[in-house]
């Protein structure tokens, strides 16, 4: 039934290791995350089959139904804007919050982590170019939010940066955009700050995760390449 999901699969991963290949890259040092938000259990469970082991989402609520019905050994990776409201819900369930977008935002995560007594693993999302309708952080100030504040949290662990770069027709027109991202994050790893790594880059999608491994990404966020085009219910 869902056998265009294993072509899907495979085409995509062709691909990381035809990109990795010409940026004298390992295809180890890239993540596929399977993007399953709006998914049904059925289709995710395809893909599992056909070993991926990691998804991203994009609402709490949507982690919080599907986690119990699926595989234990899932990595669920929390890729979409976060209230603040519902930190306290995903905390214990994402592997990693790639959205991190404002400082408001770290300091409820730090709070809520604080009360459950756990360190959770993040991103701080970049809005690289200056896009209106997109959440994040300015290139310019990320190095000063993590070094006077964030560097400072006891419950959080910063492990790079993310960035949802433009839809655009052209992937090649997204190049800059992933150059300055992982630049960015070469010059806060020189700066050696306390309890603050750059391994991981989450950059790139469907339409330019190619483009994004090139430039140097460790984890792509993949959906309509994998599940096909979008269903909202």
């Amino acid at each position: 039934m869902y056998n265009d999901l294993s072509i899907n699969l495979k085409a995509v991963e062709a691909k990381i290791h035809a990109a990795c290949q010409r940026a004298n890259r390992n295809t180890s040092e890239v993540t596929l995350i399977a993007v399953s938000k709006t998914k049904p259990i059925e289709m995710i469970s395809a893909v599992y089959n056909d070993g991926v082991r990691n998804f991203g989402e994009n609402k709490v609520q949507e982690i919080q139904k599907k986690l119990p019905e699926l595989p234990n050994d899932i990595h669920w990776h929390m890729i979409g804007h976060l209230q603040r409201n519902k930190v306290s819900q995903v905390i214990d369930k994402a592997c990693l919050i790639h959205s991190v977008d404002s400082l408001r935002l770290a300091e409820q995560i730090e709070k809520d982590a604080a009360k459950a007594d756990i360190i959770v693993p993040i991103l701080l999302e970049v809005n690289v170019a200056n896009e209106e309708s997109k959440y994040g952080f300015k290139t310019e100030e990320v190095e000063t939010v993590i070094s006077d504040y964030i560097s400072k949290f006891q419950h959080i662990a910063v492990k790079g940066l993310m960035t949802i770069a433009p839809n655009v027709e052209n992937p090649e027109e997204n190049r800059l955009v992933f150059r300055k991202l992982k630049q960015l994050s070469v010059d806060i790893k020189n700066k050696n700050i306390d309890n603050i790594s750059m391994e991981i880059l989450s950059m790139g999608m469907t339409n330019d995760y190619e483009v994004a491994i090139e430039e140097g990404s460790t984890m792509i966020r993949v959906g309509t390449g994998i599940f096909g085009a979008r269903h909202y219910e």
